[in-house]
């Protein structure tokens, strides 16, 4: 059992909570398209190193007519890093012990017009402490006016804490989501940040204002396109953006590769992946 303090605490609470209404607001969009998918939530627990209970999470999922496989995960973990892995994580290699708690989202649609979305926030405390997180939108097929409606709702959220956050945020996202093997980024953009600590109280109300504009804006998007009528042309250009998009996840993924080497549950994990793809 893992004991958490004040910050700690806040910090999961949050995240469970919004977890819990994005979770609901995606199943109310299934009600609008004439389904009855729920999301199932599937509990697990980490053992670290030692065999101590490392804590762990909930991993919620569903498939349905507008949201072909969605994964909603929150997870709060404790424990120590490997003496390797501890010296590429800030103030671990003083300190392998380490807490993280977080909440991470993937969506991938069945309308090859409706994009798929990505949206994380985390907590992570070694001998520091900070918040990480970011959102991107993912068409396979942009249109321009929900790449602006995306990026101008999460300029307003960053807007009201520092001016210098936007454009930090999504330059460092067009950094991030990039394949360099292939030279093209992941998807249309959004903001990345990471490392956001000395004021707990500042960055988590950012943290929690970055949900906020997510939860906001993406069901937007999705009610004005899930309509949309599409063709085979249509399905094998979601299917082959589909493909860059696990390049990255498996290649370059920071989530990915921190899941892994802490022990994480692999279904989490790899929630991320598409449930069809293709290569030609």
């Amino acid at each position: 059992m893992i004991e958490l303090d004040d910050q700690q605490q806040a910090a999961r609470d949050w995240f469970e909570a919004l977890r819990d209404r994005i979770c609901a607001t995606f199943e109310a969009i299934e009600r609008e398209a004439g389904s009855d998918a729920s999301f199932t939530y599937t509990p697990w627990e980490r053992t670290d190193t030692t065999g101590e209970s490392g804590g762990g999470g909930v991993r919620g999922h569903m498939g349905g007519r507008v949201f072909e496989k969605v994964g909603v995960n929150v997870s709060t973990v404790g424990g120590e890093f490997s003496p390797e892995f501890a010296k590429s994580i800030p103030g671990a290699a003083e300190d392998p012990r380490f807490f993280a708690t977080g909440i991470s989202l993937v969506a991938h649609m069945a309308n090859p017009h409706v994009p798929a979305v990505h949206m994380n926030t985390r907590f992570l405390t070694t001998t520091r402490r900070w918040f990480g997180g970011g959102a991107d939108l993912n068409p396979a097929i942009p249109y321009e006016d929900d790449t602006e409606a995306f990026h101008a709702r999460l300029r307003a959220a960053c807007a009201a804490h520092d001016p210098t956050f936007y454009p930090r945020f999504s330059k460092w996202a067009d950094e991030y989501f990039w394949l360099p093997h292939r030279g093209v980024a992941r998807g249309a953009g959004g903001i990345f940040y990471d490392h956001l600590e000395g004021h707990f109280d500042e960055h988590f109300a950012f943290a929690r204002d970055v949900g906020e504009a997510f939860l906001d804006i993406f069901p937007q998007i999705v009610r004005n396109r899930m309509d949309t009528s599409y063709g085979d042309e249509d399905m094998d250009r979601l299917l082959t953006f589909r493909g860059r998009y696990v390049e990255f996840n498996l290649l370059y993924d920071r989530g990915t590769l921190f899941g892994l080497k802490t022990g994480g549950n692999i279904d989490a994990i790899l929630m991320s992946l598409p449930p069809l793809a293709k290569w030609t």
